[in-house]
């Protein structure tokens, strides 16, 4: 008896991708709506009351600055995992996820920082309020970026090499929080 041969297998869905591009597009969408109401609630204040900014209240630009340059080396680091995840190269791949974890911590580090410097007062208005949700939404979309790099990164070391739908998905995360940092750069820090 003749029989057909087997089909090709499927291919894959790619689940991770989609579900971290899902991830990355509301987080974007979320920091959006917040900076639009910064705007808004920004120029009201201007209008009615006066300064929006409280007077004694002043950003450190160095800080802030090196959090947007941190952005530069983070994206190479997670496009060199991916370049070498596709490669199948275990150790330049692990090393560059760890690289860009580390980047991470710089972004959090910096972060407290300018919250200390900065010293404002939740309670010190629509300001306070708005600053702490802003940057305090950012800081946890920032470490659950680096949550995510660590397992990855764990993953990769355990034995997951084929997977590089999961790295790519990294370096996508990754991508988002670098845009929504440099629109939160320009409208929370440089335009006050």
């Amino acid at each position: 008896m003749l029989a057909l041969p087997t089909a090709a297998p499927p291919e894959p869905k790619r689940q991770i991708l989609v579900g971290t591009a899902l991830v990355s597009a509301s987080a974007v969408m979320l920091m959006g709506g917040m900076l639009a109401l910064w705007m808004r609630w920004r120029d009201h204040t201007i209008d009615t009351v006066g300064p929006w900014k409280p007077v004694d209240v002043t950003v450190p630009e160095v800080t802030t600055n090196v959090m947007l340059i941190i952005f530069l080396p983070l994206w190479v680091f997670a496009q060199w995992a991916v370049y070498a995840a596709k490669r199948d190269d275990k150790g330049h791949a692990a090393t560059a996820l760890a690289l860009t974890a580390v980047m991470a911590l710089f972004l959090i580090n910096s972060q407290v920082f300018t919250w200390q410097e900065m010293g404002v007062v939740v309670s010190s208005g629509t300001y306070g309020v708005m600053f702490y949700a802003i940057t305090g939404t950012f800081t946890a979309l920032v470490l659950g970026g680096l949550l995510f790099t660590m397992v990855t990164t764990f993953r990769f070391l355990a034995g997951r090499e084929e997977d590089h739908e999961i790295v790519s998905s990294v370096a996508l995360y990754w991508y988002a929080i670098g845009f929504i940092y440099a629109w939160l750069w320009l409208i929370v820090y440089v335009t006050k």
